[in-house]
């Protein structure tokens, strides 16, 4: 069984072929949403699913050209077990908009703070500033995607119980490579990011990062104690 827990299913050519495939392979599959809206939109398609699950979302650079979509993730928040993507991007591509994506994010974790949830953060140079509030609002259960942030803090986030999704793209980059040999077994999860990562085969990043598939599943399934 391979897992990928942070993947983009409506943003793919054809989302409805994509997860038939996925549910006949048998694999564990986490569609992030970027806006509230995509959620409503997506949310019908995984009634009846057994292996794919649809993630309530706000990505950090969606927020300012769509910041009345609080009352929608609100409304949505009880019909699923999954959030993502969230977060906050302070890169070239998100640093004009830094204070927007700081004031969402707060309302967000404030709606979710105390609920048993699975979320998966977007940290792209944001690291220290996310996981500041993620502690502050005592966020559990959270899955760091496609870490790219200092060696230094990998250990202090797995301190507070936190996980890491890596895909094939880390696994064959020296950066990649260093910062997941940092990385504790037991806090290491899977992920594409498909479509937007282009080299997402969790088979090859298994290969490449030394982890097992009964590795990642017990990881994972570890994580999903923290639903009960």
């Amino acid at each position: 069984m391979l897992i990928d827990t942070h993947c983009h299913i409506d943003m793919m050519d054809n989302p409805e072929r994509y997860l038939l495939k996925k549910e006949q392979d048998g694999g564990i599959t986490i569609g992030m949403t970027n806006l509230p809206s995509h959620f409503e939109m997506g949310y019908s398609h995984f009634n009846n699913l057994k292996y794919s699950r649809l993630a309530l979302g706000y990505h950090p650079l969606m927020v300012a050209a769509n910041p009345n979509e609080l009352s929608l993730f609100k409304k949505n928040l009880s019909h699923t077990s999954y959030i993502g993507e969230i977060g906050l991007d302070f890169s070239r591509d998100g640093i004009r908009t830094k204070e927007k994506q700081v004031s969402m994010l707060r309302k967000i974790l404030e709606c979710i703070s105390g609920e048993r949830k699975i979320v998966s953060v977007h940290s792209r140079c944001a690291e220290k500033e996310l996981y500041s509030l993620l502690r502050e609002y005592d966020i559990k259960n959270v899955i760091f995607h496609w870490y790219g942030g200092s060696l230094g803090m990998i250990k202090e986030i797995e301190a507070a119980g936190y996980y890491f999704s890596i895909n094939e793209a880390m696994t064959s980059s020296g950066k990649g490579c260093a910062i997941i040999d940092k990385m504790s077994r037991n806090r290491i999860l899977t992920e594409t990011d498909a479509p937007y990562n282009k080299k997402n085969d969790i088979a090859v990043a298994l290969k490449q990062s030394g982890m097992s598939k009964e590795q990642v599943k017990a990881n994972f399934y570890k994580l999903l104690d923290g639903l009960k």
